[in-house]
């Protein structure tokens, strides 16, 4: 085959350093399209970004030519910094260090995106660490309960 084709479509939560509530309506209007503008100069096209105070999901094609983990790093770091410069933050910012990511197949990608975008409507009934645990359950991921909140 001359050429390399492929659709890597992935859920990815990631939470704020012990999920502290930090990321306001402030940050969030302007961080949000932030991670979009990384995402895309990663050659990976961010279909929806939304969260919580204490965390973020981000619906995305991955390039094939970027890693889960590299993506993940390039992200959280490069919105980290820009957070702690853009809104001075005290205590400063950070992201937690793991992460989830979760394929999404394209005949999912509607329902996904609709989770994504009714986050605050989802956790009016849910708080973060349940909703994680069902999307670890759901896709038969061992998780040690003593390491996961660490």
């Amino acid at each position: 085959m001359p050429d390399s084709y492929a659709y890597l479509g992935i859920h990815f939560i990631f939470s704020t350093k012990d999920r502290v509530s930090l990321i306001s309506d402030e940050i969030k209007s302007r961080l949000f399209p932030y991670i979009g503008g990384i995402i895309k100069s990663l050659n990976c096209i961010p279909i929806e970004i939304n969260g919580m105070a204490d965390h973020i999901h981000l619906f995305c094609l991955l390039s094939r030519e970027i890693s889960t983990s590299d993506f993940m790093r390039v992200v959280k770091s490069k919105s980290s910094k820009w957070i702690n410069e853009t809104f001075k933050c005290n205590p400063k910012f950070q992201w937690q260090d793991g992460y989830g990511a979760f394929t999404v197949s394209k005949s999912s990608e509607n329902r996904i995106i609709e989770y994504i975008k009714n986050q605050d409507e989802h956790h009016k009934k849910k708080i973060f660490q349940y909703e994680y645990i069902e999307f670890l359950k759901s896709y038969n991921i061992k998780y040690d309960k003593g390491y996961l909140w660490k």
